[in-house]
């Protein structure tokens, strides 16, 4: 058990050697790591948001208007359907989570069914989409056939949104050029969002919150606005709202011609005639076709680019733009132009977000953070080194070198793999230490017993390494088990200190029986002592 090969000796070493230099960094300023040639590392270990100060928000989906969305949606498939069917309806209306219509006639009411089953069809909704929820129950009493969403459909709705909205979020927080953004599931229908560094999070609740649904409108061939305004729009028709205070309402057409799904980059600009800033848009091959028909055959009237329900701008259309690109002019500031164009790049989010908790950490508490975490680190590296050293002597000498050897290896552990450190992931570091010695302590014990029993130094030593290995490793792997749970189904802190516990179980179960076995085997190989240092 103390004969080391040489290849595993220059193993052990060079282990212990990688973990040095990819910790090496953390000893330095960010702005002096900055400089260093690019054959050296340079990343450094990343501070969470107690530790650097930052945003948190918790975000939200909102059941009632996914349900809304999803209803308007399946009244428009309902009238389609029948309309391609040839199925006279009336009092077609959605309620509830319910679309309900009464046939004209009470005999196309079979065939209305078959018309509409393929909008009850089911829906991947399991996990992996392995299973699948049917979405919309379909039932007929006489002339009345309703369409219903069932509680499992919704769910479904649910979780997708909140995947689809974590991809979109993503997108955004990496086009503001957010610095090491935190963005995972809470729940069946919260996310959470965390941005170390950002102390205004004014900006961040706008680019976040906002739904971002961008659609193309015609302006209403029938009618005018004032009319409109007095009575009701005409069929298929509907007032939009301006986004701006100044300008007013426009009568457009319910259908979207075109929508933000069919743009492939938006980006901000300055307009070459009066220097405003605006947004310039592209859009994909079936979007440039479409937008160019529409264009073409549509001279003279206005063309309204809608905004979360919201006109933008809604100008006339002077000649066709055959090119697939356009830009939008609204009164927009830098930065106004600059979000919008964020928000068309990453793509809309499948439901309206609001935000049900925040919290801004600043960086004088983060620093306070880190000082009391430092503290609390040296106390109990003193208190470990102290008793180590008191209670086996040269032996804790050596198990205090497999200590920082550990340390060092948590450390470049975490730096490699981008890890977060948090206050609590502080405290799963203490701990570490503290476990470190206990397999220490495991192994000098057994030693000392096999001492006692008359067995040669070398031969206690060996023995005292191989029968506490097992109990090492079963205490080890327990904890290691606990902490895969805690990781599983823990957030945010709790995450830290899981991942901080865990890659120390790993470097702990490292030095504590192949380092310190090979600083105790160079030791008796040099030293042949003639009775055990304990």
């Amino acid at each position: 058990m103390l004969y080391f090969q040489r290849w595993k000796i220059a193993l052990i070493l060079a282990v212990v050697l990688a973990g040095a230099i990819a910790a090496l960094p953390n000893l330095f300023p960010a702005s002096s790591v900055a400089n260093w040639p690019s054959w050296l590392p340079n990343r450094q270990i990343v501070l969470g948001l107690d530790l650097r100060g930052g945003a948190h928000l918790l975000l939200e989906v909102e059941r009632d208007s996914l349900i809304k969305d999803r209803l308007e949606t399946l009244t428009s498939d309902v009238r389609q359907t029948l309309r391609d069917a040839r199925i006279g309806y009336r009092s077609l209306a959605a309620r509830d989570r319910t679309v309900s219509f009464t046939l004209r006639d009470a005999a196309d009411g079979d065939r209305a069914v078959t018309a509409l089953n393929p909008l009850a069809a089911p829906i991947p909704g399991g996990l992996f989409g392995g299973a699948t929820v049917s979405e919309v129950s379909i039932a007929r009493e006489g002339e009345q056939i309703r369409l219903s969403l069932t509680d499992d459909g919704i769910e479904a709705r649910v979780r997708s949104a909140v995947e689809q909205s974590l991809s979109v979020l993503g997108r955004r927080l990496n086009a503001l050029g957010t610095t090491e953004p935190t963005i995972q599931r809470e729940g069946e229908d919260r996310i959470l969002v965390q941005v170390p560094g950002l102390e205004d999070t004014s900006r961040l609740k706008e680019v976040l919150g906002q739904t971002a649904r961008m659609t193309f409108h015609l302006e209403c061939p029938e009618g005018n606005i004032t009319d409109a305004l007095q009575t009701r729009p005409p069929p298929g028709c509907e007032i939009a709202q301006p986004l701006n205070a100044g300008d007013g309402p426009v009568l457009i057409e319910s259908r979207a011609r075109l929508s933000g799904d069919d743009l492939v980059d938006a980006q901000p600009g300055f307009d070459q005639q009066t220097h405003q800033p605006i947004v310039t848009f592209r859009f994909n091959t079936r979007g440039a076709t479409v937008f160019g028909d529409l264009t073409q055959q549509n001279v003279g009237r206005r063309f309204a680019v809608v905004l979360d329900e919201k006109v933008i701008t809604a100008p006339v259309i002077r000649s066709p733009i055959l090119g697939g690109t356009g830009q939008i002019e609204g009164n927009f500031t830098v930065e106004s132009a600059q979000n919008l164009s964020v928000l068309l790049r990453a793509g809309a989010l499948p439901a309206d977000l609001t935000i049900v908790e925040e919290r801004t950490v600043g960086p004088s508490l983060g620093r306070d953070s880190i000082a009391a975490g430092e503290i609390a680190a040296v106390i109990g590296s003193a208190g470990v080194v102290v008793f180590m050293v008191v209670a086996y002597g040269l032996l804790g000498v050596f198990a205090v070198i497999a200590l920082v050897a550990n340390v060092i290896l948590l450390f470049g552990s975490l730096t490699a793999l981008g890890a977060t450190l948090t206050l609590p992931g502080i405290a799963g570091i203490v701990l570490t230490m503290g476990m470190a010695v206990d397999s220490n302590v495991l192994i000098y014990e057994r030693i000392r017993e096999e001492a006692r029993l008359g067995r040669s130094t070398i031969s206690a030593i060996e023995a005292g390494f191989s029968r506490a290995f097992a109990t090492i490793l079963d205490s080890n792997i327990t904890t290691l088990i606990a902490a895969l749970a805690l990781f599983a189904l823990g957030s945010g802190p709790i995450r830290g200190f899981a991942v901080t516990l865990a890659i120390g179980i790993l470097t702990t179960m490292f030095t504590a029986y192949l380092l310190t076995r090979l600083i105790v085997a160079i030791w008796v190989r040099s030293r042949r002592p003639k009775a055990v240092p304990l």
